[in-house]
């Protein structure tokens, strides 16, 4: 017999069901407070419930808590992680400190069903989504080793991790208010981003429903022909129809897109792609965030010269759009995105 994991349980449901049973349904909300603790891993924990009670929690549901399997430290203090879930699968989250800020990197997915040919994460096929209470474990144990590492909460979170987090909106959502709760860390919506490869009808999706946190786009290329070579699935997901949905969301949302933009050696390193980018960039109000290549072991793909860094950064000045260039960090601890659960 399978049992559900008691949080996936609705509130009013789980009071119902005490009340049927002939339990007090305030025992309900001590029941959710309890499970939603990162250090509880068994209703026996739950040390204000009568002995009666914690027999039919445990006789009825689970408990599946994530817990961190091992962990990597960078020498430019980025931690990368490797979480086991209930079912001994593993996906990576990764804490990045900065300044006065720790950010979050975090995972919707086991794998992914889409084939960027220059992620690690797309070697790992897609096995399941992330539940909405698995993704808010990632944030709660992240948070947990930021306090001991940095003496800080997590004060950022992007969901750039394992996965494409738009082909597990609902749970993705469903985390995002879990962890924005006074139960969760309390963060604001705009300290979260979401990172998707282009998921058009998706994106228009988040504008109708009014979301309150970032988004950004893994895009690395303006032009299909170079698109669909380097990430495949962009065929069914053609740069207009992408474009119309950035355009459809910032009408909605009147809030910039961050454009995430790899520069390879002899595949986007050249005026052809700059200016195409910039054609975009003028279309959507946004920004550009240029993002220095982690090594995957393919060959194809190779950190771009510096002197095309520096034409993409003058051409995008010139024309009036923000950018910034983002060195890697961890590269000493597999820091590409799939590196280290590919180990596993």
């Amino acid at each position: 017999m399978s049992f559900k994991d008691i949080r996936l349980i609705k509130p009013e449901n789980l009071e119902q069901l005490l009340k049927k049973n002939k339990f007090l349904t305030y025992r309900s909300k001590q029941i959710q407070n309890w499970a939603r603790k990162i250090d509880i891993q068994s209703f026996n924990q739950m040390s204000n419930l009568p002995n009666d009670l914690i027999q039919f929690l445990t006789e009825n549901f689970k408990l599946n808590k994530s817990k961190v399997k091992t962990s990597k430290k960078s020498f430019d203090g980025t931690i990368k992680f490797a979480i086991q879930l209930y079912d001994n699968l593993i996906v990576e989250a990764v804490l990045i400190p900065s300044n006065k800020r720790v950010t979050a990197c975090v995972s919707s997915q086991v794998g992914c069903s889409l084939d960027c040919n220059f992620c690690a994460t797309s070697k790992i096929k897609k096995m399941r989504n992330l539940e909405s209470y698995e993704i808010f474990d990632q944030i709660m144990l992240l948070n947990k080793e930021s306090i001991n590492h940095f003496s800080s909460h997590i004060t950022n979170i992007v969901f750039m991790g394992m996965g494409e987090p738009l082909l597990n909106y609902k749970n993705v959502i469903e985390s995002i208010d879990q962890i924005t709760s006074d139960f969760g860390i309390g963060i604001s919506y705009k300290k979260i981003t979401v990172s998707t490869s282009g998921i058009s009808k998706m994106i228009k999706k988040m504008a109708d429903d009014d979301v309150k946190f970032n988004l950004a786009i893994s895009l690395h290329t303006a032009l299909e022909k170079t698109r669909n070579k380097v990430m495949p699935f962009s065929k069914s997901f053609p740069i207009k129809e992408l474009v119309d949905s950035l355009e459809y969301w910032y009408k909605k949302i009147k809030r910039k897109i961050t454009f995430e933009y790899l520069i390879w050696k002899e595949i986007n390193d050249d005026f052809e792609h700059i200016n195409a980018l910039v054609s975009i960039c003028k279309r959507i109000p946004s920004k550009v965030n240029i993002i220095e290549y982690n090594d995957t072991d393919n060959s194809m793909f190779r950190n771009a010269d510096d002197k095309w860094i520096n034409n993409y950064v003058t051409t995008l000045k010139e024309n009036r759009i923000p950018v910034s260039v983002r060195r890697s960090r961890g590269k000493d601890i597999d820091a590409a995105c799939g590196q280290l659960a590919n180990k596993y």
